[in-house]
């Protein structure tokens, strides 16, 4: 199941960086997570200093 980032993101690109398949990339509100490339590993989870990223 892939992970989720929430309004509380700060676009800072903290997870983008941590993501090790390139999952993530920066969107119109803030970064998103592409479902079909996640593979659920939680690296951006971590990274994240707002703890705006949870798994879905």
């Amino acid at each position: 199941m892939a992970h989720v980032i929430s309004d509380e993101c700060i676009s800072c690109g903290a997870c983008a960086d941590a993501c090790p398949v390139g999952a993530i990339s920066e969107g119109a509100a803030h970064y998103e997570v592409d479902a079909d490339a996640c593979v659920d590993c939680g690296a951006c989870e971590g990274a994240c200093p707002t703890g705006a990223i949870a798994a879905q």
